[in-house]
């Protein structure tokens, strides 16, 4: 019901930023939530950012708080995460995923819809 396709990722110097974008498209995306989870080798996958349908009430985790910021173009269909001052521990894959509820993703921290992923390393 809902496909999710990001694209954006990259290798990046530490200090720098990163544009992360997510198109998403099918019947029901404009009821869907939208959030952006990570997951770096050997690591389980980590909850990042969320928004809700209508692009409000933006949620992240403590540790991107400041650095990352979570918007939805609800027009065009595409959610965005602008990552600024990028450190190492912020290398993982990043995955782009929707939820019908807000608890799926705040509460259970996963989600009813996935993309594919894109990579990003942040390098010293």
């Amino acid at each position: 019901q809902v496909q999710l396709v990001e694209s954006g990722g990259g290798l990046v110097q530490a200090g720098g930023s990163l544009r992360l974008s997510c198109a998403a498209s099918g019947p029901t995306v404009s009821s869907n939530h939208i959030a952006w989870f990570r997951q770096a080798p050997g690591k389980e996958r980590e909850f990042v950012a969320y928004i809700t349908s209508n692009g409000g009430s933006p949620n992240y985790i403590d540790s991107v708080k400041g650095r990352f910021t979570i918007s939805r173009d609800t027009a065009k269909n595409i959610v965005y995460l602008q990552m600024n001052s990028l450190k190492p521990e912020d290398t993982a894959e990043y995955y782009c995923a929707a939820a019908t509820f807000t608890s799926t993703i705040l509460i259970r921290h996963t989600a009813d819809y996935w993309g594919q992923g894109t990579q990003v390393i942040v390098s010293l």
